[in-house]
């Protein structure tokens, strides 16, 4: 009997080598492999799992050098032509090797050598009947103005991007829900993917999702599940069986054969950017998968990020507008200034916002204090000898998170014991400079030592689930004096929260990134947007030292339209994003002359007509973890040009011999 004849196989791997490797298969024509499924190859001298992305009856390796293909993962249905062009993209754009986006993208359950995760999930998933009843419940009745935003989102048909830009407590998850549900009944196995930024604000619009539509599955995606949870849920997407994904940024590489529309909330938040490895913009490869697909896509916010907003000006996107809160008498909370200057604040409070604290308590209301900077105090220091707790491995402080008795970096996680004595001098009276969360609750226990106040930050919420049973607490009014930081800013719907403070803002105003402001402007409006949203009038205090600043001004008229406009103008003259296209070359080394050096030969390694490549500097926090870092900046006001430049820029960079750990972004949004 005849042999059968070879196929062969052109397979990515996981690897930093920018290549596709061919191996041979030699096993039942019956079962010839197909683009898009795994298979389990050798690989220098190890086994791994690839992606197929060709198959063919010939190869331009010599037969002597090709290795056998050990198996296929026959059970699973292959990654669709969709699927596998978006990765591509992703590839492409970000300058990463398609092996190093295709495989991270996929569970990590499916990556593993044995099918035995991979088989028990099947099996799991094929026992679970997936609901085919799309009838929703519950269907509230809208406002006009969310009305037509939901009639526009869910009969769009195609490419259509839409900005949907409403005021905080305007309703806009209702318009959601009720344009998923004219999706869903126009599209017999139509899928809808929805994305937040963080992990926090799923459980909430999961439960949403539920009540609102029991016969349909949902599944969900983030990196809080188990390796099994996420194969699960990955593979009722893949298959089709869940009608509805929610997930966080990584859900937007998941596969969905049936996808029919998107949904980003929250579009401006910086966290749907990864910021290491595949440093990918979910949001902009969502725009992607919309326009792959010619299927509508919706970015809403109530500070929309200004590259959509320049988008809507121009004509690119679909501007809907949600002016008005959605309960009826509801309107936006008063923003007052107080001057720090005049009102000078003790433990951190000022008088005018503990009496607004006391009023709330007396009539039976919560209030929110918001601080973005978690631990007791941001450093300590010797006041004989100015000796302050410098990290040893970072440019950074070590902060004080004096319940634990220690002091921890941010950056590196290093801890070490409280010093008893100054290091340099011996005095024993060190002092805390600053306040975090925990020093800001300590305050308040103290001043009102009947209330019942929670802190909620990464600190107080570390084991699996208690962020979930933290936020229960404040929405069943167990709390008086919510302590948060950003993880309270956005999201949550607060009923009887009726005063947010917020302390310590001023900061943001004189960082050397260019995008502080317009994220400060963000999250003070997403945070005072939290009060009042149940119709009882509802107030925030700002404390700042600078009340005359426009920002401020800005955010007590809540005139987002302003702002942004007087910010684009400025980037505009300034030639800066979206007015310009960037990328960023860093550099890692023990030495920062090492990293310097190397950025200094990749800046003279080839000619650049057309595109301006800056001078290597130290990055703003030169070192983590002992490890020295710079950076290159790279520009262009013409995308393409860039991108051009930037993938033959990469194949030389690859081939210069180098120590140094180099990477690049593109379109950074720390610079």
């Amino acid at each position: 009997m005849n042999n059968p004849r070879p196929c062969y196989l052109q397979i990515v791997i996981d690897t930093p080598l920018n290549a596709v490797f061919d191996y041979r298969w030699q096993g039942d024509p019956a079962e010839r492999p197909q683009v898009g499924q795994l298979a389990l190859v050798p690989f220098a001298r190890r086994e791994v799992v690839g992606l197929i992305v060709g198959v063919a009856d010939e190869s331009d390796v010599p037969v002597d050098k090709l290795k056998d293909a050990l198996a296929v993962r026959g059970q699973l249905s292959p990654l669709s032509a969709q699927w596998l062009a978006l990765a591509g993209f992703a590839a492409d754009y970000y300058q990463r090797p398609l092996g190093e986006v295709a495989l991270p993208g996929l569970p990590k359950n499916l990556r593993v050598l044995t099918t035995v995760a991979l088989d028990r999930a099947l099996k799991k998933l094929a026992k679970l009947e997936a609901p085919h009843d799309p009838t929703p419940s519950n269907m509230p009745a809208l406002n006009p103005q969310q009305q037509e935003a939901a009639d526009a989102i869910g009969g769009a048909q195609g490419f259509k991007p839409t900005l949907l830009y409403g005021v905080t407590g305007s309703g806009k998850t209702e318009v959601y829900l009720q344009a998923c549900a004219q999706v869903l009944a126009r599209e017999p196995d139509g899928q809808i993917l929805i994305l937040v930024p963080e992990i926090n604000l799923t459980p909430q619009l999961e439960g949403n999702i539920r009540a609102r539509f029991p016969g349909v599955m949902l599944a969900t995606l983030h990196s809080s599940l188990s390796e099994g949870e996420r194969m699960l849920h990955w593979l009722a997407a893949h298959q089709g069986k869940a009608r509805i994904v929610l997930g966080t940024r990584l859900a937007i590489l998941s596969s969905l054969p049936h996808l029919k529309l998107i949904v980003i909330d929250e579009e401006h938040d910086p966290s749907y950017k990864q910021q290491e490895g595949l440093r990918y913009s979910a949001r902009d490869l969502a725009v992607w998968r919309a326009w792959q697909l010619q299927i509508p896509i919706v970015l809403g916010s109530a500070t929309p990020s200004l590259e959509s907003w320049h988008h809507a000006q121009s004509g690119r996107y679909r501007r809907l507008e949600l002016r008005e809160r959605a309960v009826r008498n509801a309107v936006l909370p008063t923003v007052k200034l107080i001057d720090m200057e005049r009102d000078k604040p003790k433990d951190g409070l000022t008088s005018q916002l503990v009496a607004a604290i006391k009023q709330r308590l007396e009539r039976g209301e919560q209030s929110l204090l918001f601080l973005n900077r978690r631990g007791y105090a941001p450093v300590i220091c010797c006041e004989s000898c100015g000796w302050i707790s410098e990290c040893t491995r970072c440019t950074s402080f070590m902060v004080l998170h004096r319940p634990e008795h220690r002091l921890r970096c941010h950056h590196c996680s290093l801890e070490m014991r409280i010093p008893r004595h100054c290091p340099t001098c011996g005095n024993v009276d060190l002092q805390p400079l600053g306040r975090g969360t925990q020093r800001v609750e300590e305050g308040l226990q103290a001043m009102f030592p009947e209330a019942r106040i929670l802190r909620i930050d990464a600190d107080s919420t570390r084991k699996k689930g208690s962020a979930q049973e933290a936020f229960d607490t404040v929405h069943r009014g167990e709390v008086d004096i919510l302590v948060g930081t950003q993880m309270v800013a956005k999201g949550h719907d607060f009923k009887k929260l009726t005063l947010v403070g917020i302390m310590n803002p001023d900061t943001a105003l004189f960082s050397q990134d260019y995008r502080a402001s317009e994220r400060l402007f963000a999250q003070l409006m997403q945070v005072a947007g939290r009060a009042g949203r149940a119709g009882i009038p509802s107030e925030v205090l700002i404390q700042t030292r600078y009340p005359q600043h426009p920002l401020y001004g800005a955010v007590v008229h809540h005139d987002y339209d302003h702002f942004a406009s007087a910010l684009l103008e400025e980037r505009e003259q300034a030639d800066l994003p979206p007015y310009l296209f960037q990328a960023l070359l860093r550099a890692e080394a023990r030495e920062l002359a090492m990293a310097i050096e190397f950025l200094s030969m990749a800046r003279d390694c080839m000619e650049h007509p057309g595109i301006t490549i800056n001078d290597p500097i130290p990055m703003t926090m030169t070192r983590v973890h002992n490890v020295d870092r710079a950076q290159l900046l790279v520009e262009s006001p013409s995308r393409p040009a860039l991108q051009a430049f930037l993938k033959e820029w990469m194949q030389v960079l690859r081939e210069m011999k180098s120590r140094v750990k180099w990477s690049l972004e593109v379109d950074p949004l720390d610079i």
